[in-house]
Parts: structure tokens; C-alpha cells; sequence
């Protein structure tokens, strides 16, 4: 895949942790690209693997969902609900309209003559027809007034403007499901044993739900045979069911003009009539739906609260100070709900461009429990790099406090996914920097990562304080100060690397150009004294317990 170029005037802008629509709008289209040449890699992984991994009735399957996917992913005429005259029928005896022969792969490295490309020389990774920029701002009625489980009609989902086949492989959350694919195709690993053999199992057959999500809502009709592992059966975006038996269950689902009829063994139907965009609705206490929330501005589409994902979270330990996934129930999504209403408002008085950045980046909410020992106003949060677009926390306690959340996780995600289209440095992972936010030395990237989030959050809570009035701007400043102290703290080590690019340095020295102007507008001097004080304490500490053993810096 060829990288493509990123414009000085886009790393000047990132490295002063701002960004036009224009520059997110790129981070976003190579992101998207790359999930489409991920997918390709799982296709073909399962196409080369072993019968041992992949059984041919397996690889076969994946071929005819991918069907399903490319189908949903061609335009169809306005109102169309039923396949037209001669369509054909697949081996189910469903129906499909020109469903024809199965696509060997989605994504193309390179594109072929005529294939289309944005005006930044990215190519259009073929599904079927180009889709628009993502971010596109749509219309989105007033007037929710709390967290649904997709019970309210919404006329725009997240990615309207995309085929329903893009929106579900450019959802942050089919990232980690395609690379643990991909781990459990890799045949280097030796004979799989009987875990590894079900878990590549339960990720294969998730392709046959997330093909069948994209054509319920393109408006195709079909019957598949899905597979509830454990007595789950998730529908991406949609929600989940509850078998009435526990163990691995085998369930048809049949979808005709909204509506999903779920038929297993020995249990009544359960009919599910999809939402519009988000969610899915049914009578059935045995469905779940996805929570939704309203969209971020008025003009913006509703957003997912979902913690119904099975690939939600990483699999396998978690650092200590994340919480474990949160299942809501209605009060938490009311605290959600409460939270998200004000955080526009709470993100525009730190810049016009932090709702910019959440609107551009955004595309779901994934809930955390609070971290063990948690107390008072202590939370946790993350983003994941295969899951772009997807924010992780536990429930905030307040608007201002999502806020914080955003401005921080968000540029994480943005300097991952400046990282995949810039070498910034060629420093080696050895942990030895100092930064006052840790109390274990930090390997260099990591290093960049704190300090260009922790720059973020100086600027916004010094825009903040000029805007508000006390006790507001009070509170302001003392972040403020302590996010600049801590960023001056750790700027050294940053700036002094031998390893930076030169495309790095220009980016680092926006960043320190960034820093220094924030003293033209000093936060007072009781809040400066108390930041420099905690600074000072947390490196005697951190020298205390760390420096003996430290390798010596790169000269």
C-alpha cells in the first residue's frame, strides 16, 4: 500500500494539536483504507489456510458472505424491498439480487486503471462504488430527551453518506474482530489447539453477522444460518439475543422490509424491526439493542453506546488502571446521557475545533467499569489503534469530564494515525524517559504519545479559563497548569532525540512552539506553584525508584 503524502500545512496544524476538517478528513479516509485492505488480508488468509484451520465448507461460507457484503454495498433503487425481475438465488434458496459471483477480496493495494481516487491521492479500495468523505455533517432530529435502546427513529446514522456494506467495515469495532482473524489464520503458530480452534471459529462465523447486518440494511432480503456461541448471538450495531438454551446454538435468521425474524430450536421467534441507522427493536426480553445516544451537535447523527460487542474490548489481561467492558442498565445510561448533553458545549469553550475533532473522529462509545479502587471523580479510558474511531470509558461523571475524556483519547487516536502515514522517529521501544503522568519510565513513542495528548488538554483548559467565569476558570486554570508543568517536565527528553525524522522534528517543533505560547497567557500564580510543586515531587520520586538502573539516553 502506498502511503500518501501528508502536507506540511497538515503537520503544522496537527503538531499544534489542532486540524482543519480537511486534515482529520485524511487521517480518517487512510484509516478507512486500511480496514479495507485488512479485510482483504483475512479473506486471503482463510483462502491459503490450512483445512486444519479453515475447512473448505468454511472458506466457502466466507466467500458467500462476502456476496451478501458486496450486494449491500452496490446502490439500490429508492424503495426497494423486494429483488428485481431475474434475480438470482444463493445456496440457502434465498433470493439475492444480482448477487452474482463472489468477489475474491475487498481491498486493493493499488488501484486498478480507472479506479477513482480522493483529491489527496488516496485510493478508493474497491467494494463497488466510492464512497464519500466520512465526518459528513446530516440532520438529525431535536427534541431526545434520554439514552435509548434504539427505541426512537433516527432519520441519519454514524457513516450515512456510506453503502450500509462500508458503514459495518469502517465501524471502529470490526478492527479488532479482523485481526484477531488473522491471528488465528496464522499458521505459523503450529497445530491450533481446541480454545484456538473455537475462538477462530466464533470470529469466522461473526463475518456471516456483520454480512448480514450491511444487507438488512440495504434492504435485501435473505435467510442465513448464524451461530449463537454460548447462548449470544450478537448482530453488530444492532444488538444481541439470548438463546433459550445455553452451549453453541444454530439460528436462522430470515430479514424481509425491516424486520428480522430470529428462529431457534425448541423457542418461539423473535421478530426485531430495525431502527433507523442504529439499533434494532424488539417485544423479546431475550433481545438486547445497542444503547444510543444523540448526536454530539444537532446536525450530527445519533451515536453508539455499545456494550453489546463481543470485540469491544482486548481479549486477555488489562492494564490495572482500566476497568473491565460494562454491561448498562438504565441508570447508567441516563449518567451517560446527562454527561454527553452538555460535552459540545463543554468541548467549544476550549475551541470551535475540539467539537471539530470529536464530530470528524468520533464514531462510538464503548462502557467501562470504573477502575478497581476507583473513587470521587477517578475514571479510566482508552483507545484502541485497530479499533479507530472508537472511544472506551467508564462512565463519566459529568460533561466536563467527557470532555477532558475526548480531548485526550482523541489525540492518541490522532497521532496513531498520523504515525501510519509519517515516520516521526526511529527510536528503539527501550523504556528509560521520564514523564510526570507515569511512575514507570516510558519508552520514547510512548513519550511523544503523553506529551502530545497532555499538550492537547494544556491548551484546551487554557482556552477554557480565558472563556469562563470563576469558579469555572478557577478549576480551569489549575488543569491547566498542571497539564503545561507536566508537559515542560518531559519536553526535554522529547525535543533532545537524535531519533527524530526530519518530517518529526517539524512536528515536535510545532509542538514546542505550542507549549511556549501558552505563557503569553500565564494561569495565576497559586496554581503555577502548586503544578511545579507536584511536578518536582513526582520526578524525586520517579529518579528515586527508576534512575540506577536506567540505560544512559542516546547521546
Amino acid at each position: 500500500m502506498t502511503r500518501p503524502t501528508v502536507p506540511d500545512r497538515a503537520l503544522v496544524e496537527l503538531g499544534r494539536t489542532e486540524g482543519t476538517p480537511d486534515t482529520l478528513a485524511l487521517l480518517v479516509r487512510d484509516q478507512d483504507t486500511r480496514r479495507l485492505l485488512l479485510l482483504r488480508a483475512v479473506l486471503d488468509a482463510a483462502e491459503a489456510a490450512d483445512p486444519a484451520l479453515c475447512s473448505p465448507g468454511r472458506k466457502a461460507r466466507l466467500r458467500e458472505d462476502w456476496s451478501l457484503l458486496a450486494e449491500a454495498d452496490r446502490p439500490q433503487p429508492p424503495g426497494t424491498a423486494h429483488p428485481p425481475e431475474g434475480a438470482g438465488q444463493d445456496r440457502r434458496g434465498v433470493p439475492h439480487p444480482r448477487l452474482g459471483a463472489p468477489q475474491p477480496s475487498p481491498g486493493i493495494a493499488h488501484p486498478p486503471p480507472g479506479a477513482s481516487q480522493d483529491p489527496r491521492g488516496i485510493p478508493q479500495a474497491s467494494l463497488g462504488a466510492p464512497h464519500p468523505l466520512p465526518g459528513t455533517a446530516h440532520p438529525v432530529p431535536s427534541g431526545t430527551a434520554h439514552p435509548v435502546r434504539s427505541g426512537t427513529a433516527h432519520p441519519s446514522p454514524p457513516g450515512a453518506g456510506l453503502s450500509p456494506a462500508r458503514a459495518r467495515l469502517f465501524h471502529p469495532l470490526t478492527g479488532p474482530w479482523a485481526l484477531s482473524c488473522l491471528h488465528g489464520l496464522d499458521g505459523r503458530a503450529g497445530p491450533p489447539d481446541e480454545p484456538r480452534s473455537r475462538r477462530l471459529r466464533q470470529d469466522l462465523a461473526h463475518f456471516s453477522a456483520i454480512a448480514a447486518v450491511a444487507a438488512a440494511r440495504a434492504g435485501i432480503p435473505f435467510t442465513v444460518r448464524l451461530t449463537a456461541y454460548a447462548g449470544v448471538l450478537t448482530l453488530p450495531s444492532l444488538g444481541s439475543l439470548r438463546t433459550a438454551t445455553t452451549g453453541d446454538v444454530p439460528v436462522h435468521v430470515t430479514h424481509r422490509e425491516g424486520r428480522l425474524t430470529v428462529r431457534q430450536p425448541d423457542a418461539p421467534d423473535v421478530v426485531v424491526r430495525l431502527e433507523s441507522g442504529i439499533g434494532a427493536w424488539s417485544g423479546a426480553l431475550a433481545w438486547t439493542p445497542v444503547h444510543v445516544l444523540p448526536g454530539l451537535t444537532s446536525a450530527q447523527s445519533p451515536m453508539p453506546l455499545d456494550d453489546v460487542d463481543p470485540y469491544r474490548v482486548a481479549p486477555g489481561p488489562r492494564h490495572r488502571t482500566l476497568g473491565g467492558p460494562a454491561t448498562l442498565d438504565d441508570g447508567d445510561g441516563k449518567r451517560w446521557l446527562q454527561a454527553w448533553s452538555g460535552t459540545e458545549a463543554a468541548l467549544r469553550t476550549g475551541g470551535a475545533h475540539r467539537v471539530t475533532e470529536a464530530v470528524t473522529l468520533l464514531r462510538c462509545l464503548v462502557p467501562l467499569e470504573r477502575p478497581p479502587g476507583a473513587a470521587g471523580r477517578d475514571s479510566c479510558s482508552a483507545t484502541r489503534h485497530e479499533a479507530f474511531g472508537a472511544l472506551l470509558s467508564s462512565t463519566p461523571q459529568d460533561a466536563l469530564a467527557l470532555a477532558e475524556t475526548l480531548v485526550h483519547e482523541l489525540h492518541h487516536a490522532k497521532l496513531a494515525a498520523l504515525g501510519d502515514l509519517v515516520t516521526l522517529h526511529h527510536a528503539d521501544p527501550e523504556p528509560r524517559y521520564f514523564a510526570p503522568w507515569k511512575t514507570d519510565p516510558r519508552p520514547y513513542d510512548g513519550l511523544l504519545q503523553g506529551i502530545y495528548s497532555h499538550l492537547a488538554l494544556a491548551d484546551y483548559f487554557q482556552r477554557r479559563a480565558l472563556r469562563t467565569a470563576p469558579p469555572d476558570s478557577e478549576y480551569a486554570w489549575s488543569r491547566h497548569a498542571r497539564y503545561r508543568a507536566q508537559v515542560g517536565a518531559a519536553l526535554p527528553g522529547l525535543v533532545g532525540s537524535p531519533d527524530l525524522t526530519v518530517r518529526g522534528r517539524r512536528f515536535v517543533d510545532e509542538m514546542t512552539a505550542t507549549y511556549e505560547r501558552m505563557a503569553d497567557r500565564p494561569a495565576p500564580r497559586n496554581h503555577t506553584a502548586r503544578a511545579q510543586a507536584y511536578v518536582k515531587a513526582a520526578r524525586a520520586l520517579w529518579t528515586q525508584r527508576h534512575a540506577p538502573a536506567l540505560p544512559r539516553p542516546k547521546e
